[in-house]
C-alpha cells in the first residue's frame, strides 16, 4: 500500500520559453549525471504536434544529452526505425543532439517489483545504455 502521507513536490512555469525550460529543470536541482537520455515525441510526420527543437535544445544540451524515443506499435512512418529517423531529421532533432532510437535494435524486459497488472516493461534495448532520463510529462 502506497503512503499516502507524503506529498510530492509539483514544479510548474508559465514562462514557455527555452529559458523557462533550463529554470525548471534547475528548480528540480537533480543533476543528469553519466550517459544523459532526453525522452520526447518527435511527432507524426507533418503534423505541428511536438516540442520545437529551439525550445528543447538548450536543455538538451546543457545536460549533454541524447534525444530519444522508440519506434510505434502502431503503423505510420515512425514504426521502423529508418523511416522514424527520418522523421526525426525532417522535424529538426538530429541538428541539435546525437538521436537513438532505443528499440533499433531490439527490447529489453525490466522487472516490476510487486507489481499488481504487470510483471515487467518492454522497452528498447538501447536504454540499458544510459545513466540518466530526462523526460517530461507526455
Amino acid at each position: 500500500m502506497p503512503n499516502t502521507t507524503t506529498q510530492s513536490k509539483v514544479y510548474m512555469t508559465t514562462d514557455i520559453s527555452a529559458n523557462g525550460l533550463l529554470e525548471i529543470y534547475r528548480a528540480v536541482g537533480r543533476k543528469a549525471d553519466g550517459k544523459v537520455a532526453v525522452k520526447i515525441s518527435s511527432g507524426e510526420p507533418g503534423g505541428h504536434y511536438f516540442l520545437s527543437p529551439d525550445l528543447i535544445a538548450p536543455l538538451v544540451q546543457e545536460v549533454n544529452g541524447a534525444i530519444v524515443e522508440c519506434n510505434t506499435a502502431y503503423g505510420g512512418r515512425r514504426s521502423d526505425t529508418a523511416s522514424h529517423q527520418q522523421v526525426m531529421e525532417d522535424h529538426g532533432f538530429t541538428a541539435i543532439a546525437p538521436v537513438d532510437l532505443l528499440d533499433a535494435e531490439g527490447t529489453m524486459r525490466i522487472p516490476i517489483a510487486g507489481g499488481t497488472h504487470l510483471q515487467e516493461d518492454v522497452v528498447g534495448s538501447h536504454l540499458a545504455d544510459y545513466d540518466f532520463l530526462v523526460k517530461g510529462r507526455g
